[in-house]
């Protein structure tokens, strides 16, 4: 029998949380042209010129502000959550980072020399984007093709990937199951709860539409089936949205769909984050939940930039509290959705969504 191990993959965090460490880091991630989705020249002016100068030193603060004893949150979160899915299945589950460590090559590598030769790819990502999940994949069968051009064909290596899972029904379970203490206090003493998603520039979703003529193209182009929605996060983060709200019985006037993490000048998705908690504090709303979807471990986006900065934000605008729903992390529905998805025959056709295709495409 073949010998298969699954990797998580996740996006990753500096070394330590000084601003070299974080300067590296910060290079790294925004060189890549599935981030900057510009010529390799013009993507180093910016990061150069206008990024690494001023940005570390804030970047390091932030770290600095929710850093564990033992390390970043995503990393430490994510360990914790390889080691209970771990207890769950008998392949062996690896552990992976876009950007920083463990390396994606250096954890295909170590697997492989343990004789792994078919590796499930797992981007812990619920919704497609071509700088979280493209990447990732891209990353991993860079480094596969690279190992298999050395070897005979029984021994060359198979690389599973598994598929954006933003509605699938196991997951959306499990997010239901985590958020349920947020959602009781939601009933008894918040007025809104926001979904806060990672955000993204308006032209990657341009880019990644198939069909080039469907995506951004008027205001509810997300309502309308087509075979963009397999690659278009804004139609991935409102299925989510949906499926969500539909099992917890939330009404539509309780809660608001809004994206953050912007950086740059480009046009982004609306609205922001922080205007709209601007906006409800205005509005009156006094104490108001966020869940952040996008994201399947509280790291950096969450616990700094919602928890501190949001909460700062809100206050500010005349709010009283904003609370921060955590992260799915380790919560056993979590695992034990995992576990089945890397325990089944046929993962990919497990997890596989429903693709809304429109006849006319």
């Amino acid at each position: 029998m073949t010998k298969r191990a699954v990797i998580l993959a996740n996006l990753g965090s500096p070394d330590s949380p000084d601003v070299s460490s974080v300067r590296r880091y910060l290079n790294q991630f925004l060189m890549d042209p599935y981030v900057i989705q510009l010529p390799w020249l013009f993507r180093r002016m910016i990061v150069s010129l206008f990024v690494l100068p001023l940005r570390p030193k804030n970047s390091a603060e932030a770290y600095q502000s929710v850093w564990t004893e033992h390390g970043s949150p995503l990393l430490v979160l994510s360990k914790s959550l390889q080691d209970e899915l771990q207890k769950k299945s008998s392949i062996e589950v690896g552990l992976a980072m876009r950007y920083g460590k463990p390396a994606i090559p250096n954890e295909i590598k170590r697997l492989v020399d343990k004789g792994v030769r078919e590796l499930l790819f797992l981007p812990l990502y619920p919704h497609y984007a071509e700088s979280t999940v493209l990447t990732s994949i891209n990353e991993a069968e860079i480094i596969v093709a690279e190992l298999n051009s050395k070897r005979t064909e029984l021994e060359k290596i198979k690389l599973i990937v598994l598929p954006s899972f933003y509605e699938h029904p196991d997951y959306i379970k499990a997010l239901v199951a985590s958020a349920l203490p947020s959602l009781e206090a939601l009933k008894k003493s918040y007025d809104h709860l926001v979904f806060s998603y990672h955000g993204l520039p308006e032209s990657h979703l341009i880019k990644a539409d198939p069909t080039s003529s469907h995506c951004m193209k008027n205001a509810d182009c997300c309502q309308h089936p087509s075979q963009a929605h397999s690659t278009c996060y804004r139609h991935q983060v409102l299925r989510t949205t949906a499926a969500f709200v539909e099992s917890t019985g939330i009404c539509k006037d309780q809660y608001s769909v809004a994206f953050q993490s912007r950086l740059g000048r480009q046009k982004w998705l609306e609205p922001s984050t922080e205007s709209t908690i601007k906006e409800l504090a205005v509005q009156g709303k006094k104490r108001v939940l966020v869940i952040c979807p996008a994201f399947v471990t509280d790291c950096l986006e969450t616990l700094e930039e919602i928890a501190i900065r949001g909460n700062e934000v809100f206050q500010e605008a005349g709010g009283e509290l904003l609370t921060l729903v955590p992260c799915m992390n380790t919560h056993p529905a979590w695992v034990e959705t995992l576990a089945k998805w890397i325990n089944s025959d046929d993962p990919v056709a497990y997890i596989q969504p429903v693709t809304d295709v429109d006849a006319s495409h």
